[in-house]
């Protein structure tokens, strides 16, 4: 099953990062180039474990995940519910550690994939690699500036006072 993955250090401690990396609209448009639409389903007010959410990618394909780990401020992890046709699974961690400079935190993102149908697999995965792998990278990256946004980090500190992050 392919893999991709990013890693990136930002200056802010773990609970921050892990904060920023769970803003919602219209805050998190600021940083993520990939998100076009994100909100939850079912009636949810926050992100948390067995909470499902509606996607559009800046592709234009949609994508309905659910949180299957929610552990401020390390960890956070989904899997796809409903997604693109070529798809069989997706799934996605992130992860948030204490870097070696005291008040960074390292993010380390990784999702992973099966394409279907089987006899297109090879093809299929070999472009998903490429594909997602560009784009999270390019995700990450907006990341990182989002960590060092004024109104983002206001927003995910607020997360962090409400109880919301």
């Amino acid at each position: 099953m392919p893999v991709v993955e990013a890693v990136i250090t930002v200056p802010v401690p773990p609970e921050l990062a892990f904060a920023v990396s769970q803003t919602t609209a219209p805050v998190r448009y600021r940083w993520d180039p990939f998100v076009r639409r994100q909100h939850f389903l079912d009636g949810a007010l926050r992100p948390g474990k067995g909470v499902r959410t509606y996607t559009r990618s800046k592709h234009g394909l949609t994508m309905v995940s659910e949180y299957v780990s929610f552990a401020p401020p390390t960890n956070v992890g989904m899997k796809m519910v409903r997604g693109p046709w070529f798809f069989e699974m997706f799934a996605g961690g992130w992860r948030f550690a204490p870097a070696e400079t005291p008040g960074d935190t390292v993010a380390t993102w990784r999702y992973s994939f099966r394409c279907r149908p089987g006899f297109l697999r090879p093809f299929l995965e070999r472009v998903g690699v490429w594909v997602l792998g560009r784009d999270i990278r390019r995700r990450i990256a907006g990341y990182a500036r989002g960590c060092a946004d004024p109104v983002v980090l206001a927003a995910a500190r607020e997360a962090i006072t409400t109880g919301d992050a």
